[in-house]
């Protein structure tokens, strides 16, 4: 494996581990930048997943906590890769394949540790939230739910994130939680 392709996997591996707990921004849909409103439709309710688990004090608490432990895991993977490429001219053709395979192996196992735990702290999250979403739904009078994050337009007087927010707030705060094992078979099968 080439230096510029073990680095383009690194960067992948370690980027694409925080994206679905990054923050939502509120004027990315046209109903919260005010270009559409209307009238609130009775029944029907709006929820962003992803802005609960963005917004909350556990969710943010939970990403900072996924970044710190894939960087800690991250740091001997950075120095196995620099040592790699120190020394690749220097190895033989078949050398370098198989040692660049066990690298690529490695940074897969490692992709897959993250998106485990990713996993595993969202549905603990979302197990968390449930009860208050269940919570808002009645007291809002709903009777249809919506993803937020699917709807161009409207008026968002019936979303029901905040409420959920504000009450996982008080619920928790923070999980305590380390990297899950990669799954069996994650290195050989990506």
């Amino acid at each position: 494996m080439h230096r510029p392709l073990l680095v383009a996997a690194l960067i992948a591996t370690t980027g694409l581990s925080f994206a679905t707990v990054s923050p939502v921004h509120a004027a990315t849909t046209p109903a919260a930048s005010g270009t559409m409103g209307g009238n609130p439709v009775p029944g029907v309710c709006m929820l962003s997943r992803e802005a609960v688990f963005a917004q909350s004090k556990v969710g943010q608490a939970a990403s900072e906590r996924l970044k710190t432990l894939a960087q800690q895991q991250q740091q001997p993977l950075n120095t196995d890769i620099q040592a790699f490429q120190q020394k690749a001219a220097s190895l033989t053709e078949a050398q370098r394949q198989q040692q660049g395979q066990a690298l690529q192996q490695r940074m897969q196992s490692f992709k897959a540790q993250v998106e485990a735990t990713q996993g595993k702290v969202m549905e603990q999250i979302g197990q968390q939230a449930q009860p208050l979403v269940n919570s808002a739904y009645t007291s809002h009078h709903c009777g249809l739910l919506l993803n937020r994050d699917a709807v161009l337009g409207g008026n968002t007087a019936n979303d029901l994130t905040p409420d959920v927010v504000s009450g996982l707030d008080s619920r928790i705060t923070s999980l305590n939680f380390n990297l899950e094992p990669a799954p069996t078979g994650a290195a050989a099968g990506n």
